[in-house]
């Protein structure tokens, strides 16, 4: 059975946060985006603007919620902000979740995506109830390979040309997926 949280929840290990995206994450979103690896690594456009990262503090991210459709939060390390994580692609009726994130550039290599992966994971099995949590990453995405394997979730497959980059290429995306009678946090 799944638990719906009444407000976004604030997780923290060590010196990571996970919290709800507030008013001034705007600026850093935006520059955090910037970063040509985000776009090619994630469904976050090339062409991002400020105006995407005002709307999505101000409304995807609390619309979202309020309909149970997504949490959204942004990734603090030391009180810097460091990127953001969410859980999206819900099936609350199946109790499945995929898990999705991106870390700004100078928060890369430090274990912080694994140990903010491994927190927000654990709440999703141990607080909403999820029975799976997958995620989908591009193969040439090397990093973001350890970074689920490490935090605890098995490749489960290849997914050939699933991603269409934006100069029109397609890439394989590999699936990795946790199941909570199997999570250790």
């Amino acid at each position: 059975m799944i638990w719906w949280p009444t407000e976004v929840p604030t997780l923290q290990y060590g010196l990571i946060t996970l919290r709800k995206p507030e008013e001034r994450d705007i600026v850093p979103i935006f520059e955090g985006v910037q970063d040509p690896l985000i776009p090619k690594f994630t469904r976050i456009p090339a062409n991002y603007q400020m105006a995407n990262a005002e709307h999505y503090v101000r409304e995807r991210s609390p619309n979202g919620f309020t309909m149970e459709t997504e949490i959204q939060l942004v990734l603090e390390y030391d009180g810097n902000f460091a990127g953001a994580i969410s859980f999206h692609t819900l099936v609350l009726d199946e109790a499945k979740a995929e898990i999705g994130y991106w870390i700004t550039a100078n928060a890369r290599g430090k274990g912080i995506a694994t140990a903010a992966t491994k927190l927000l994971t654990g709440y999703g099995f141990e607080t909403i109830g999820f029975h799976r949590i997958e995620a989908l990453v591009v193969e040439s995405n090397k990093p973001s390979l350890k970074v689920l394997a490490n935090a605890g979730y098995e490749q489960e497959g290849v997914l050939r040309d699933k991603s269409c980059c934006g100069d029109g290429t397609r890439e394989n995306m590999v699936l990795f997926a946790a199941l909570r009678h199997e999570w250790e946090a």
